[in-house]
């Protein structure tokens, strides 16, 4: 059995068509939202929408068919990563089923253009006999799901930016930036910091910024180089070798660090030093060494090591003893720096 395609003829590509069609696309979106900023100054709906989501005591469940759908799923992502827990329902799987994660404590929020989405229409009578407040989000106030909500949010737009007004483009970009309000709107209200974000980023960039201690890049144990301060350079310079971090802490009885002695110090005594074997390493240490707390941030030790310009740093327990040390190389394949 064949089956027939039906081909539409490619016009001649024109370069300064091309850039104006996708600029057109741009600034009617742009305008758009624009239109929907202005709106709202006369509009409490918003303020009414934060408040159901921020009071809710459960999850906010954002739900949506099509390209709605698309929206949403992005929308409950936003949500969750930014305090506001949530998650996407199909409605369609939601009919058979998984509406049973849907709970009293739960605000629902509702996406269809045309608010008249037979699949969402089919589950929000369930979720409102629930008691789960309702947040609609619609171009059409008139419509079956603007008026069962609580709370209706007017996406409408002038135009789609598909020439032929039918693809959802506009009333997309319009829903997903109004999304976006409402969840850094309530990140601001719930005190939401950094270190938050980095909590529910924990495989991202900032993640590992902010969430990497000190003792969980140092080195320590027997991959921590020290000698003590009678010990001949001779000596140092072997434990600097055998441990590979191009310095050696230089230690006294009680374990604490008095000095360091790094290979650059090596290369500027060439000139000066006829001997090696004569020099004791307590003569030629630097005294008081920068240290760290194994409890401090990577971050901190990262912040240090510019200031001062060091690539090695050593690590020390609240009793001042010697427990790791710090490579520049260590934090960058941590992916802290």
């Amino acid at each position: 059995m064949s089956v027939t395609h039906e081909k539409t003829m490619l016009k001649a590509f024109d370069a300064k068509t091309a850039l104006r069609l996708a600029r057109d696309t741009l600034q009617n979106e742009a305008d758009a939202i624009n239109a929907l900023n202005a709106r709202l100054e006369n509009d409490d709906s918003v303020v009414q929408a934060i408040s159901v989501l921020l009071n809710c005591k459960g999850r906010v469940v954002v739900s949506g068919i099509g390209k709605s759908g698309h929206i949403g799923r992005k929308i409950a992502a936003t949500l969750a990563s930014t305090g506001t827990p949530a998650l996407f329902v199909h409605p369609a799987e939601a009919a058979h089923g998984d509406l049973g994660m849907v709970t009293a404590d739960d605000a629902f929020i509702a996406i269809s253009y045309s608010g008249e989405s037979a699949e969402l229409m089919t589950i929000l009578p369930v979720v409102k006999r629930m008691g789960s407040k309702v947040i609609s989000m619609t171009g059409k106030p008139g419509s079956s799901l603007a008026t069962i909500a609580d709370v209706h949010l007017n996406v409408a737009v002038a135009k789609e930016a598909c020439p032929m007004n039918l693809a959802p483009t506009t009333s997309t970009t319009v829903t997903l930036a109004l999304g976006d309000a409402l969840a850094v709107a309530l990140l601001d209200l719930r005190g939401f910091k950094e270190e938050d974000f980095a909590r529910s980023h924990p495989g991202g960039a900032l993640g590992r910024r902010l969430l990497t201690h000190v003792r969980d890049v140092m080195r320590s144990g027997d991959a921590v180089p020290s000698v003590t301060a009678d010990v001949k350079l001779t000596a140092a310079l072997l434990e600097i070798t055998q441990k590979g971090m191009g310095m050696t802490a230089i230690v006294d009885a009680d374990g604490k660090p008095v000095g360091v002695f790094t290979d650059g110090d090596l290369r500027r005594m060439i000139d000066k030093v006829q001997d090696f074997t004569k020099v004791v390493i307590g003569d030629v240490m630097h005294a008081n060494p920068r240290t760290i707390s194994p409890e401090k941030m990577a971050v901190d030790a990262v912040a240090v090591m510019e200031q001062y310009r060091i690539n090695q740093m050593l690590v020390t327990d609240a009793d001042g003893k010697l427990v790791g040390a710090l490579h520049i190389h260590d934090l960058t394949r941590a992916k802290v720096i």
